[in-house]
């Protein structure tokens, strides 16, 4: 289950706008390289919407069936806004359904003619090896 957490306003390039919903999956405990201790974090993802803004900010706090994961991309470098550091990163989350996780499996059709030969059965009850 992911939750819709803020939406945000973004441009295209002919100057026209549309709005982002910000998903947010459930709390994940990751131990830092550097401490050894653990933080709580959550994986985070936007996804784009045709809402307007007052439909967004309705549907903030809801939930949704699915979940964040981690693809690779092409680098691209991130500015850390708490620091000023700007970074390179090759990966960018992405939310998706459980049915494209998982596909749902398909039920596979056998057609079988099959005709016994019935000389190779005992026509007596009685077991005789076939020579």
């Amino acid at each position: 289950m992911v939750r819709i957490i803020n939406y945000k306003q973004r441009d295209k390039e002919d100057g026209t706008s549309f709005f982002v919903l910000e998903l947010q999956g459930g709390i994940e405990m990751v131990k830092s390289q550097e401490t050894g201790n653990f933080y709580a974090t959550a994986k985070r993802a936007f996804i784009p919407s045709t809402f307007d803004e007052d439909t967004c900010s309705a549907l903030i706090g809801a939930e949704m069936e699915g979940r964040i994961f981690k693809e690779e991309c092409e680098p691209f470098t991130y500015l850390i806004q708490d620091t000023g550091e700007e970074i390179t990163l090759n990966h960018r989350w992405v939310y998706t359904t459980d049915e494209v996780v998982q596909p749902k499996k398909q039920a596979i059709k056998y057609e079988q003619n099959v005709i016994a030969n019935s000389e190779v059965f005992s026509s007596n009850g009685i077991l005789e090896p076939v020579e």
